[in-house]
């Protein structure tokens, strides 16, 4: 994780009203040269300025597209500047405005551990071991994923990336299934998919080791058909990862110990209140959410799934969503003629995306004016080519619908 020198004191005396007109008149000067990239997640002070807008799937591929803008200045976290970085050209330069916005669950996966995991976990296995890396991971690690015939995801496109990785594999139970006992979930029986035995009971096929978020992981593989006894959850922390030699023979999905911080907050309970309520509440949440979570909800899907299925939602409907409490509110305001809210009664919000503010953009924008590059994120040549490998089978992977559950 970087960390952020503070800037001038001359930025604290700004008031609101100096630090609209600053940054205004500076894009002005700017003009084509800059593109200012917003994730759904920032605060809405900071999203009144940004250009474009999304989550991290439509961000990488607007950032590719960005080719008349010599400055992309990412308001996102580090790996979504890094992303930037390694898809667009060499003459382009990204600026994050606060180095110390970063991702916990990104922090979850340090390369050093996944190193030392992979010779570990290819002996355990005895068979292929496709890496898969969630898009909110290091460039270290989607280029570690890119040189090991893997790929990158977002959880718009993780069931199409898996499917891709398991090599068109047929969802089985059976004698390999029930040999596994690791995981959080084991023994839960699988509601809706993966309920039916298909296939035979061995272990052949590739495996998939997914990082660095266990929960979009568990929740997708099961979407796809597969039961949760044939998932295991490797633990960095532990020795071997927590694992024998056979649960990993055993499993299809290896699972990486790792969530994110927002996601994790909501729980069946708020669903089964919800539930109780007068109110006719649908449940849509993240596939970050926890696997009970997901089973609990009316639907679930990314970011910009939950945006369209708000916006296209009839007028008066219920919504109690599952994400950053940022977006719900300003989902609440754009469909005042819905009913929107957190699932959850606390402040669901990214504490690291929420380090950017405006005047952290006025003094980026301000050094840009004055031909000063602050803040740059630049990813040495090799791991970026190699991260290029991951994040082009990504792109090239269309995004699937997302997972209903009914």
């Amino acid at each position: 994780m970087l960390f952020q020198s503070p800037i001038p004191p001359k930025y604290a005396r700004l008031d609101n009203a100096e630090i609209d007109a600053g940054i205004r008149a500076f894009k002005k000067k700017l003009g084509k040269r800059l593109v200012i990239l917003g994730h759904h997640y920032q605060q809405d002070d900071v999203i009144a300025y940004a250009d474009l807008t999304g989550d991290s799937l439509k961000l990488s591929q607007l950032a590719a597209e960005q080719t008349e803008a010599e400055f992309i200045v990412f308001c996102g976290v580090h790996f979504m500047a890094e992303s930037a970085d390694i898809l667009s050209s060499d003459e382009q330069k990204v600026i994050l405005p606060d180095l110390s916005a970063g991702c916990s669950m990104a922090d979850m996966a340090h390369i050093d551990q996944l190193e030392e995991a992979w010779p570990l976990l290819n002996e355990f296995a005895e068979g292929p071991i496709t890496p898969i890396t969630y898009v909110n991971s290091s460039a270290a690690v989607k280029a570690f994923v890119g040189r090991n015939d893997g790929a990158c995801c977002t959880s718009s496109n993780a069931e199409r990336v898996l499917a891709w990785a398991l090599r068109g594999a047929e969802p089985e139970t059976g004698a390999c299934a029930t040999a596994v006992s690791a995981g959080p979930h084991a023994g839960n029986p699988p509601r809706g998919h993966g309920s039916q035995s298909r296939g035979t009971a061995d272990c052949s096929g590739h495996k998939i080791l997914f990082l660095p978020d266990q929960h979009l992981g568990r929740n997708t593989a099961y979407a796809l058909g597969w039961p949760l006894e044939r998932m295991v959850v490797y633990d960095p922390e532990q020795p071997e990862g927590g694992l024998t030699p056979e649960q990993v023979r055993a499993a299809r999905f290896i699972l990486w110990k790792g969530h994110c911080s927002v996601h994790q907050l909501f729980n069946t309970a708020q669903i089964e209140a919800l539930r109780a309520d007068d109110e006719p509440w649908k449940i849509l949440v993240h596939p970050e959410c926890s696997w009970e979570v997901v089973q609990g909800a009316d639907l679930v899907g990314s970011t910009e799934y939950i945006i369209r299925t708000v916006r296209e939602a009839p007028a008066g409907s219920h919504w109690a969503i599952g994400t950053e409490v940022h977006l719900i509110h300003r989902l609440a305001r754009a469909h005042a003629d819905k009913h929107v809210r957190s699932l959850a009664n606390i402040q669901c919000l990214c504490t690291t995306m929420y380090r950017i503010d405006p005047r952290q953009l006025y003094w980026v924008l301000e050094n840009l004016a004055n031909g000063t590059v602050v803040n740059q994120i630049s990813v040495d040549e090799d791991t970026a080519h190699w991260s290029r490998v991951g994040l082009a089978r990504m792109l090239e992977l269309a995004p699937a619908q997302p997972v209903s559950v009914d």
